[in-house]
């Protein structure tokens, strides 16, 4: 299974997935500068990780080739609630895992057993993102 694709810094835009320090991050700004007498078009892109929330930069030619974390978005029924751990069975395969409790207190307080959850696979880690219904 592959975790990330290499794609051309120029191609990607703010809302993008990029890995930055082997993090996976969502681009919140994206910048080009032209390019000058000695120099190609410069990227300079501010992203936050999807995991742990941090705010990261980079600054990059445009040619230069970077990673993309591939997202895969799947459905899950919650089996049960443990400390702050979630118990998980896939939809699809029903594969049962845990997973760490949402930080988002909206989110949090809708969760019980036997709801429908949306949750990403990214990297081998797997987040909770939205209650489906």
């Amino acid at each position: 299974m592959k975790l990330s694709k290499p794609v051309n810094l120029g191609s990607l835009k703010t809302g993008s997935y990029i890995m930055i320090d082997d993090e996976a991050c969502r681009i919140v700004s994206y910048d080009k500068s032209k390019p000058g007498k000695h120099g190609s078009a410069k990227a300079r892109v501010v992203a936050i990780g999807l995991y742990d929330g941090v705010k990261r930069s980079m600054v990059a030619p445009v040619s230069s080739m970077v990673h993309v974390p591939i997202v895969e978005k799947r459905g899950g029924q919650v089996i049960a609630i443990i400390q702050d751990k979630i118990q998980v069975m896939d939809l699809e395969t029903f594969e049962v895992f845990e997973s760490p409790m949402p930080d988002k207190p909206e989110l949090k307080e809708r969760i019980s057993s036997g709801i429908e959850v949306e949750y990403w696979n990214v990297l081998g880690k797997r987040k909770i993102i939205r209650t489906k219904g």
